[in-house]
């Protein structure tokens, strides 16, 4: 076994993997020291907490890439049982904060149970579309199992209420099942489906606030001193960072607090400012690299639970990173999604990184070229 884990470390490591993770982190907690650097109290050294959580997700994640991931397959279902068990737990033993019910408190630690569910429903899909024996076209009625396991947990999530999340957790799962083939028929049937089920969300699902800023993100007379404070205030920073930006910790939007948020929701800005575009390109460009690499993994996975898991990881970092900078730039409404690695947040760090190290994982077992 050890001698095994040692060949994989040896021979298989993936590098550009490691490494483009490693220096999205750093510009991360760079970006973080930076963002917090105007508050003060325990908010102040949110960055020194932040690497603690990176050590610690690191850790776990070699843990997880040295497992062969055939295990997980075999785990997948009782790792998503355990979710909805855990969301569930949230109605019942939950911490309130702000009117919504998303975290269990152990101890210090606030922990919230989505951010995982993400792995978890990815996993139990990955795990449906390997055993799948289907040689055609999946039509609606096989549908039905997948679908039902991706609206129990979106249900309760919503439930909490949590939008930006519900929506991240099914567009995960979703694009974990783009490896089996689907009808134009049943295709037509799904996205009808969605327009009715969209009308009746908004009727009687979205919470006040909620629609208060899916109306405020369409209307153009935005109301920049209520619900598109955030965004304005997030449009006026990136503009001013221009080409070259500001300077490290000279983000007037920041250091004034104009901005709200910084180290959750909105530390794009603060990067945006400082840095300007050539930063906000690099950023970008890293994040793309580690997409299209996650792909790569992907088309080189030596079986489809495999590829399944590399897909879902490669989707968990892509619609983090769409839905994230949409908002901060006003191309799509504010419904509270973190960056990787440049938000703060305990949960969401050890999440991302599990991502990360079943991604290793995959890719240390891939088929020879």
């Amino acid at each position: 076994m050890a001698r095994t884990i040692q060949h994989r470390l040896r021979d298989d490591f993936d590098w550009p993997l490691f490494l483009v993770v490693c220096v999205i982190a750093t510009l991360g907690v760079v970006n973080l020291y930076s963002a917090t650097s105007a508050q003060t109290g325990a908010r102040a050294e949110l960055y020194i907490q932040q690497i603690y959580w990176l050590a610690l997700g690191g850790g776990v994640a070699v843990i997880v890439a040295a497992i062969d991931y055939k295990v997980y397959e075999r785990y997948a279902y009782g790792a998503y049982i355990g979710s909805i068990v855990a969301l569930v737990l949230v109605f019942l033993l939950g911490k309130s904060i702000r009117g919504t019910h998303r975290w269990i408190q152990i101890g210090s630690f606030l922990f919230q149970p989505s951010e995982f569910v993400k792995l978890c429903l990815m996993l139990a899909v990955a795990r449906y579309v390997h055993r799948d024996q289907r040689s055609g076209a999946w039509s609606l009625r096989d549908l039905i199992a997948p679908g039902a396991l991706i609206a129990l947990p979106l249900g309760l999530i919503m439930a909490q209420p949590d939008l930006g999340t519900a929506l991240i957790v099914g567009l995960v799962a979703v694009s974990t099942l783009s490896l089996v083939r689907i009808s134009w028929r049943t295709l037509g049937v799904i996205v009808g489906g969605g327009g009715i089920g969209g009308t009746l969300l908004w009727l009687y699902g979205l919470k006040q606030y909620q629609k208060e800023r899916l109306t405020s993100f369409m209307s153009e007379q935005v109301d920049v001193q209520g619900t598109g404070w955030q965004a304005h205030q997030s449009m006026v920073a990136i503009g001013s960072g221009r080409w070259w930006g500001q300077g490290f910790m000279q983000s007037t939007q920041n250091q004034q607090h104009f901005l709200p948020d910084t180290h959750t929701d909105f530390p794009f800005p603060v990067w945006a400012q400082e840095q300007g575009f050539l930063g906000v390109v690099i950023v970008l460009l890293l994040y793309l690299f580690l997409i299209l690499w996650a792909l790569r993994i992907a088309s080189l996975a030596k079986d489809r639970f495999g590829a399944a898991i590399a897909v879902g990881v490669a989707a968990l970092f892509f619609w983090h990173v769409v839905f994230n900078v949409g908002m901060v730039t006003r191309s799509l409404p504010v419904v509270g999604v973190t960056l990787p690695f440049f938000s703060y947040g305990g949960s969401s760090v050890l999440a991302i990184l599990i991502g990360v190290g079943l991604l290793m994982n995959v890719s240390m077992r891939r088929r020879a070229l």
